[in-house]
């Protein structure tokens, strides 16, 4: 269900993430393919397509954000992370990059349990 949920998540901040950072309309042409691939699952063409994106505008949050998304479905969060990173010094107050980044973060490292929990489990 977490999953699922997270998946949401993540296509509502693809969605939205499109709108920022498409100075050329090359880069904001990819960003739109990538869009559209990811929509299919079809994350190796949307990854080509982030790429060429930041190859047009390595400023474009947009696929830089969105990149990070399709490495995480690829499973691949160390390299999501870095995108997730280069999105945020773009532009530090994206909401929608800060929310996948804090999510991807929280799915590599599992929630850590308070001592009381941990002495329990050892009984």
């Amino acid at each position: 269900m977490r999953k699922k949920f997270f998946v949401a998540l993540i296509l509502i901040g693809l969605s939205a993430a499109l709108h920022y950072g498409c100075a050329s309309s090359r880069s904001g042409s990819e960003v739109q393919f990538g869009l559209w691939a990811s929509e299919k699952n079809l994350w190796d063409e949307a990854i080509f397509r982030w790429k060429k994106a930041i190859e047009a505008d390595p400023k474009s949050v947009a696929a830089h954000n969105n990149l990070a998304v399709a490495y995480e479905q690829k499973g691949l969060p160390g390299e999501a992370l870095k995108e997730y990173e280069l999105a945020l010094k773009i532009d530090p107050g994206n909401s929608f990059v800060k929310s996948n980044y804090k999510n991807c973060q929280e799915n590599i490292q599992p929630p850590q349990k308070d001592a009381a929990a941990v002495k329990n489990e050892k009984k």
